[in-house]
């Protein structure tokens, strides 16, 4: 077993102590240590923020309008989803889009080319990666990362009329001055809502509107990155999965902690089935009474697999890995002999699997993704004034 291996093994055993999974023998004490350490790094996100807002921590400022999309929880709010439509329309309306992220579990530079970044002296020795100059993709999911590539791929333009840069970068200032350099007047931060070291003009903060703050616990206890009051940082807050059922009490929650942000809600609604090995879609009514095999690597599997199920598809066999997973043909081959055996007639996966999946064995079973895209339900007005504000800036 890699250490890859046992690392997500060891992620997925603490999620599952923080979700109730795991209530005795060892779960139970290492429960107890889970909470005392939230309890430090709550102190301790608190004293950075403290810190920035006193101007001991300098907040650098950039030559053009930066706009924030993060999360105070890790994951599984729909964000990426968020970030495309945001990217696309402010690309229509004439921007020059640059998305910055930091490009999580992407694959690091050789060891050579950070040894000369540290000896020079000089961070701009090793410049960011440029997924995307808004023309063509110009590296893998491996080296950009699963969510910058996936972006990438999505917001492509043509010479005539470029779409959004995609620049990775954990230095997100250096990423953000090398994009102003090649011609982006807007920039992005993707999952940005933690990165304070770059100000950003607009902040817009989701929440999964059928989990908001899961058990109001700090990591490692719970999911949150930071205490939910401060989600008065927020100039903007999407509701994501939302079904347009009245959310009442969470609006009065997000409003007692925030009440000057506009709250917008949305969901993520499947548009069409994508063929993983050629130009191949099908209609969302392909899935209606088919036996599939429901293949995921990501923060809330459960929303995957109610999407199929709405859509008609009777899952016959299933398997979730740790979030951000890279598959390897073994276990691919392995499940698509599983969901054989059970009976499954495809393999559905999500598009941000899709990007990570290796080589498709020979034999398998047809295997597509499902393309899913965000819908404004409500507060469509403020969507289109956050939008006119970027614009303007």
């Amino acid at each position: 077993m890699s250490l890859q291996d046992l690392a997500e093994k060891a992620e997925q055993y603490v999620v599952e102590i923080i979700n109730g999974q795991r209530r005795t023998g060892m779960a139970r004490y290492l429960r107890y240590g889970l909470f005392g350490l939230s309890r430090l790094y709550h102190s301790a996100v608190q004293l950075r923020l403290a810190l920035y807002n006193a101007g001991i921590l300098r907040q650098h400022v950039i030559g053009c309008f930066v706009v924030s999309v993060g999360n105070l929880t890790t994951g599984g709010t729909g964000k990426t989803p968020v970030v495309e439509l945001l990217a696309r329309t402010l690309t229509a309306r004439g921007k020059r889009v640059a998305i910055l992220s930091r490009g999580y579990r992407s694959k690091p530079r050789p060891w050579w080319y950070r040894l000369k970044c540290v000896f020079s002296g000089n961070p701009d020795v090793v410049p960011p990666r440029v997924v995307s100059d808004g023309t063509k993709v110009l590296l893998d999911s491996r080296q950009a990362g699963d969510e910058p590539f996936m972006l990438a791929k999505n917001l492509l333009g043509t010479q005539e009329r470029p779409g959004a840069m995609v620049v990775v970068d954990k230095n997100r200032f250096k990423g953000g001055t090398y994009a102003i350099t090649k011609g982006a007047d807007t920039l992005i931060l993707d999952d940005g809502f933690q990165y304070l070291r770059l100000r950003p003009w607009t902040n817009i903060l989701l929440v999964d509107s059928t989990n908001p703050f899961h058990n109001h616990e700090m990591l490692p206890c719970g999911m949150l990155r930071e205490p939910i009051e401060n989600l008065r940082r927020a100039d903007y807050i999407f509701l994501t999965k939302s079904t347009g059922r009245d959310h009442h009490h969470l609006r009065k929650f997000l409003k007692r902690h925030n009440p000057v942000a506009e709250i917008i809600e949305c969901n993520h609604v499947p548009k069409y089935l994508q063929e993983i090995t050629g130009p191949s879609k099908q209609e969302l009514s392909y899935l209606k009474g088919k036996k599939v095999a429901s293949l995921s690597a990501i923060a809330v599997p459960e929303s995957f697999n109610r999407y199929l199920r709405q859509l008609g598809a009777t899952i016959v066999y299933q398997k979730h890995f740790a979030d951000h997973h890279r598959y390897h043909g073994k276990e691919l081959a392995e499940f698509g002999k599983a969901a054989q055996a059970a009976g499954a007639e495809l393999i559905m996966t999500t598009e941000k699997d899709a990007v990570r999946l290796p080589e498709l064995p020979a034999g398998i079973l047809p295997t597509y993704f499902l393309r899913v895209e965000i819908l404004i339900l409500k507060g469509e007005e403020a969507f289109n004034r956050c939008v006119a504000q970027i614009c303007l800036g």
